[in-house]
């Protein structure tokens, strides 16, 4: 028997929730702990499943890891494994993000091919012809990423597309390499910005975070250092949408509301009033049915494709019909299946979705496909008639630390039932 969330329709949320460290961002600087021998500290660490799984990708290479509440302690030895094929890498779509210390520190890396949320093909073309371009060699063998360098120069580099990861691991190699790197059409995420600055503790030379040019000016070695993680804007959004799409009243705290502008004013043209706390946090209120209103995904600032599920719930008990544009993943419309199964009004045609708001949602067993859908089914579930059986939960496990208890604490009724399953 797996584990499901049985979830009580009607709630509506009031209180205050405390938003702890980014996903997105952890388990990129626990990466960046490859490139300093010793010991590195990070803290404000999330307690999810993703954690773990990225401490035994470490260990696979030769770091012991230690996970202490929410401090993750990394030691890299002088001598590391360039050979990174740990199971947890089939689980873990950021295990690759190894590939680009590896490369950087060892000259040498054969990475597992990765797993993770199924919302479409994120190739990592962009990541080796970074690399390719530092010096490096780069193929797809026996399913992993194998890539070798004699030596790491500097180079100029244009993306594409702003990816965060090809930017993330081409950052990671090029702060060891020879020279001067400039990358252009950088991600602007602030997930980006917080391992710069990690980066530049260690001893780093980059300028450019926040902004689409990255320069990284290589050295010959880095120093391990102690770096608390941002807050989880993603998470953050997830209850101000939560607030919103149940007409309650939340406070979230531990989150810079400056780096959810656009999500906030989009809430604001739904009808909710906000209210932001400099560098800490932000209120939604909403006091009557919320508005429809449109939105389209695109990389930061852009609205983020990891909030279109939340969208697409908040419009199905929206007045009026709105327009979601998804832009950056092709399959993450499979989620309105669901939501249809919970009588959403929903229509999509190749990247569009349209969405007819309706006053209740009926309730129905549904299963989530990733971290983000699993959420949004929960909060729907919230604004349904009845009990609203959510399925695969692992996936919301790996990405909302105390997810079922915070709601409950927010006046939610969710149960946690059955045998939980490897995630």
């Amino acid at each position: 028997m797996s584990e499901h969330f049985e979830v009580h329709g009607g709630a509506r949320l009031t209180g205050e929730v405390e938003v702890v460290g980014a996903k997105n961002s952890v388990l990129k600087l626990m990466a960046a702990a490859l490139l300093a021998e010793g010991t590195t500290t990070i803290t404000n660490c999330p307690r999810i499943l993703d954690v773990p799984l990225m401490a035994d990708v470490l260990r696979s290479v030769g770091c012991e890891v230690e996970i202490d509440d929410d401090v993750v302690r990394i030691t890299t030895p002088a001598e590391l494994s360039h050979r990174a094929d740990s199971a947890a890498m089939s689980r873990l779509r950021a295990s690759v993000c190894v590939l680009g210390p590896l490369v950087g520190k060892l000259k040498k890396a054969v990475v597992a091919l990765p797993g993770g949320d199924a919302i479409g093909s994120r190739p990592l073309d962009m990541h080796q012809n970074g690399l390719r371009k530092l010096g490096a060699t780069s193929a797809i063998e026996h399913g992993c990423v194998v890539a070798e360098a004699d030596g790491l120069h500097g180079a100029q580099i244009w993306l594409d597309f702003p990816s965060v990861g090809a930017t993330e691991n081409i950052l990671m190699a090029a702060v060891l390499a020879e020279g001067t790197t400039v990358i252009d059409n950088a991600a602007r995420e602030p997930e980006i910005a917080d391992i710069v600055a990690m980066l530049t503790e260690m001893g780093a030379k980059i300028q450019g975070a926040g902004t689409s040019t990255l320069t990284v000016e290589g050295v010959p070695e880095l120093k391990p250092t102690e770096h608390r993680v941002i807050g989880d804007r993603i998470v953050g959004a997830t209850w101000a949408f939560a607030a919103a799409m149940t007409r309650g009243d939340v406070t979230i705290t531990g989150v810079d509301p400056h780096h959810l502008e656009l999500v906030l004013e989009k809430l604001r043209l739904a009808g909710a009033e906000i209210t932001t706390y400099d560098g800490k946090g932000f209120r939604v209120n909403q006091p009557e049915r919320p508005q429809s209103v449109d939105f389209v995904t695109l990389p930061y600032p852009g609205f983020a494709t990891d909030l279109q599920p939340f969208a697409v719930a908040l419009s199905t008990v929206s007045e009026g019909t709105s327009m979601i544009t998804e832009n950056v993943y092709e399959a993450r419309f499979r989620f309105i299946e669901e939501m249809v199964r919970l009588g959403a009004d929903a229509r999509t045609d190749g990247h569009h979705a349209v969405v007819r708001g309706v006053e209740k949602l009926s309730s129905a067993p549904v299963w989530a496909s990733d971290i983000r859908a699993g959420a949004g089914l929960v909060l729907a579930g919230l604004c349904a008639d009845g009990i609203t059986e959510v399925w695969d939960v692992f996936h919301i496990d790996r990405g909302y630390p105390h997810f079922v208890e915070n709601l409950n604490r927010l006046g939610a009724r969710i149960d946690r039932v059955g045998t939980p399953t490897a995630g």
